[in-house]
Parts: C-alpha cells; structure tokens; sequence
C-alpha cells in the first residue's frame, strides 16, 4: 500500500470527498473528473483517462470484507476512494496488521503489474475493509499493458531496475556466501590442523618411547629379578598408569619444587640422567615416597636404574597416549561442529535445539572470534524447534561476524537464549562502540553497510531478514548503545500450522 502527501483542500479546485458523479452516469464507473482528483491520474491526458473510465470499475466493500487475500494471483489493481482500510500478513497463524489508513488515492494490490520478469504475481497482504468503503479496480494485466505502453522508458528503467537489483543481489548474495564459506573453511583448516600435528608429533614420540620400552622390558626379564619382584614392578606399573590419570594440574613454581625434589632422589640413587626423568614423573603425578617404594621392590639388586627408567617409560607413553587421545577427540569435535553446522545429510526442515546450532557456529567461528571472550547464557530449558538449521547457522555466522567486527581483537561476545511467550529468544551482544541511532533503521536493508568499500557487501544482515522473517515468520530487531549492542532474534516454538514442536530426536 502506498500513499503520497496530498496538498491542501485550499490548493485544489475540488476535494475527493466533495465529489458526486452527475446521477445519469453508471454507478460503476469512474467519472473522468473524480478520476483526475487522485494523485495517481491527475497529470494523465484526456486519452489515458478514458481509457481508465472504461476499464476500470468501482467496488463497493461492507465492513470487515476482504478486498485481496494474500498469496492469492495478483489479478486485481486497487485505488481507496472512500472509507477505511487495515493491510495485514498472515504469520504463524496470525494475522498481523501492517498498517491501517483512510487517506484516498492510496493504491494496492498488484503494485509490480508492469513487470514483465516475474511470472507469476502473488497478493504480498491481505486488505480489508474496516469501514464500508469503495475502491476504484483495475484487472492487472491490462493496467500492466497500457502502463508499457503510456510510459515505455518508464517501464524500461523500472524494468531494467527491478531485474538489475534482483541479478546483483542474487550474485552479490552467492559471493557473500562464498567468502564467508572460504573464511569458515580457512578457520576449519587452522583449527583441524593444530591438533592434526599435535597427534602427528605425539605418535612418532609413542613409537620411540615404546621401542625404549621393550628394551627396557627384556633387560628386567633377563635380570635377577625374584618372582615378587617382578610382581611388584607391574603392580607400580598399574599404579603409575592411575596417577597419570589422576594426575593434578600443578602450577609452575608448584611443578619446578617438585622436580627438585624428584631429581635430588633420583641422583641420590646414582639415577644418571635423573634431571631428565624428574619433569616426566612430576607431570604423571609421581613422589618421591612411590619412588622410595619402587627402589625397596628391587633394593637387594642392582637393578634399580633399569626399573626407574622402565616406569619413567611408562608414563610417557601413557602420557603421549592421553595427548593423541585429547588430538584425536579435537579433530572429531571439529568435525561434529562442522557436520553440525552444514546440515549435511539432514533434510532442510528439522526440529532441533538451538543450543547445538549455537555451539558448532561458535566453533566454527573459533579463529576469527580469537581473544575476545565469549559468554553463553543459555536457558536449557527452551524447548526444541521447527526450523531451518542451515539457514539459521547462517544467521547466527553473519550476527557473530559482525560483532567480532564490530569489537576487533578485544571485548565480550554473549550469547544468550531464552522464552518469551510463544518464541525463542537469541541474543547476540558485543561491547563494541554501537550502531548510531541515525542508521539504526537502514541496517537491514539490502547494500547497506557501515563496512569501507570492499569489506562489505550490505546483505548480510538482509539475508538474516529474509531467513528469519519471511522464512521462519520470526523477528529480527537490534538494540543498540555505545558499549552494548543486541542483535535479537525471535523464532516461533509451534510449527507452520501452528501446533506445538515435538520433541528433538534422540
């Protein structure tokens, strides 16, 4: 619906509402003067409005009927000529009033008629009379044709526009996606590849530490050790391989004290080398009292070097083992984040916790968010919903990117979730220095960035529209002030026919 400011009933020969049609003149039709007293047509020829007069018709409307009905064809061009009408959506079941106006001349229906690109024209809102009211009609495609022709550079540049804005969102949207995908993907590469090399490292370390093992291993079994001796070393074997597990987190003055003390034990013991076994006892969580117990198991042999160096083998290699595992366990998160957060293998539409789109966005986004420190607040007892989970993760990657932007390499990422009534609330905040309130309205418009030229496109956050209002029928809203910005999303918990989500799988 569209209304333009009309100028002052002094200014005008004749007021839209002063007007009554001559009583001989069909009541179905426009006259031509009352024509030329909306905005619409008061600069038209007298060809051009004849032509109206004979192709348009007047409508008559009780209150509370419905004029056009959204998601119907677009058959119909409307002009209010008298009484009041509301412009609802439909959403979730609701429909929710747009805007409600009795100014005259304002237009609807099919507004886009004179395009020529777009096949198949659908009503975008349903328009109802709240008032008796009359409307001037016109079918669309004849309007759509006569407008081409009335007006053809018009209609070109309109054209030209239409399908220029549509091409270049299209093909700015896909190189968004695809830089985003190449920063997602060099981020993946650098976090796979930490933990990739430390398991690298770690095995080669495990096979030598291993070899030395079974060294080790056959100079005790050809040794002058007794039957309870050798029992002895196997059950501190066993011991060891518990207190590596147990093992506490020491600090570096607390780890430095003890590899004294284990060192000093060690050379006491004619340990050659001991300075090089005390950090690897001291990180398994070994004392000096285990050692004291390990040298009266072999005290009547002089077997006590081999035996020590036997166990120090074998925490080591628990240890690297620990370290493969810690890799490996990584690796597999990454993988489960990235699994997570294509949706691959999973239908479009899914019931699912946001939680878990959150948290493999996040880890996706692990390289890029860096030092800033990150704060989840999450209401766990939000309930799963029908979504797009791959659409989602799309938004919750352009919110977070641009709060990471906003804040640069410091300052407080949250995230937070909660209920509000019927929906789920996700709260993306950073304490950067703010949208200014004079560009607050424009941000989800389409190319509009606050970025330098050549570090944004503009569509970000008008995908995040599309995905979130049009596609899920939620709500997108920012509040914003120097210190503490929120981008919050609100997506419904009940489904498109408007029952309650089920539960997640699994």
């Amino acid at each position: 619906m569209s209304e333009r400011e009309r100028a002052a009933p002094s200014e005008r020969e004749v007021s839209p509402r002063e007007w009554a049609a001559p009583s001989d003149f069909p009541p179905d039709r426009l006259h031509p003067a009352e024509l030329r007293t909306l905005f619409l047509f008061e600069r038209l020829d007298q060809d051009k409005i004849g032509w109206l007069v004979e192709h348009g018709r007047v409508e008559h409307h009780p209150a509370g009927a419905a004029i056009c009905a959204e998601g119907e064809p677009a058959t119909c061009f409307f002009v209010l000529l008298d009484g009041t009408i509301r412009m609802s959506r439909r959403v979730q079941g609701d429909d929710i009033e747009i805007t409600r106006t009795d100014q005259l001349g304002v237009y609807f229906g099919a507004t886009q008629t004179f395009l020529t690109t777009v096949e198949r024209q659908e009503y975008t809102a349903t328009v109802t009379s709240i008032t008796d009211t009359r409307v001037f009609q016109l079918p669309a495609v004849e309007f759509g044709s006569a407008l081409r022709d009335w007006f053809p550079m018009a209609m070109h540049l309109l054209d030209g526009m239409f399908i220029g804005m549509r091409r270049a969102q299209q093909r700015v949207g896909e190189r968004e996606r695809l830089l985003a995908l190449g920063s997602l993907t060099a981020g993946l590469t650098h976090e796979l590849n930490n933990p990739a090399a430390a398991a690298v490292r770690a095995t080669a370390s495990l096979r030598e530490r291993v070899a030395g093992m079974r060294h080790k291993l056959g100079l005790i079994a050809a040794g002058p050790y007794s039957r309870a001796a050798l029992e002895t070393l196997i059950r501190l074997q066993e011991d060891a391989v518990e207190r590596v597990a147990k093992a506490a987190k020491l600090s570096p003055i607390e780890a430095s004290d003890r590899e004294d003390e284990v060192g000093d034990w060690l050379e006491q013991h004619g340990i050659a080398g001991g300075w090089d076994l005390a950090p690897t006892f001291v990180a398994g969580g070994v004392d000096v009292p285990w050692l004291d117990a390990v040298a009266a198991a072999v005290e009547e042999h002089d077997t006590l070097e081999g035996a020590v160096r036997w166990l120090n083998y074998t925490i080591e290699t628990e240890m690297l083992m620990n370290e493969v595992e810690d890799a490996t366990s990584r690796v597999s998160t990454l993988v489960g984040a990235a699994k997570q957060y294509s949706q691959m293998d999973r239908t479009p539409f899914q019931v699912v916790d946001v939680h878990d789109l959150l948290d493999s966005t996040l880890i996706m986004l692990g390289g890029k968010i860096g030092d800033i420190r990150v704060v989840k607040e999450y209401d766990r007892s939000l309930p799963p919903i029908p979504a797009y989970p791959g659409e989602l993760n799309q938004v919750w990657t352009n919110l977070i990117d641009n709060a990471v932007s906003a804040m640069g390499d410091s300052g407080t990422l949250t995230v937070r979730t909660a209920r509000e009534d019927d929906s789920a609330l996700v709260e993306i905040g950073d304490t950067g220095p703010g949208v200014p309130p004079e560009i607050a309205s424009r941000i989800f418009e389409p190319f509009f960035t606050t970025k330098p030229v050549g570090e944004g496109t503009g569509l970000g956050l008008d995908i995040c529209w599309r995905i979130v209002v049009n596609k899920h029928h939620g709500d997108l809203r920012v509040q914003s002030t120097p210190g503490d910005t929120r981008f919050q999303v609100r997506l419904p918990l009940a489904g498109p026919d408007g029952t309650p989500a089920p539960p997640a799988d699994g």
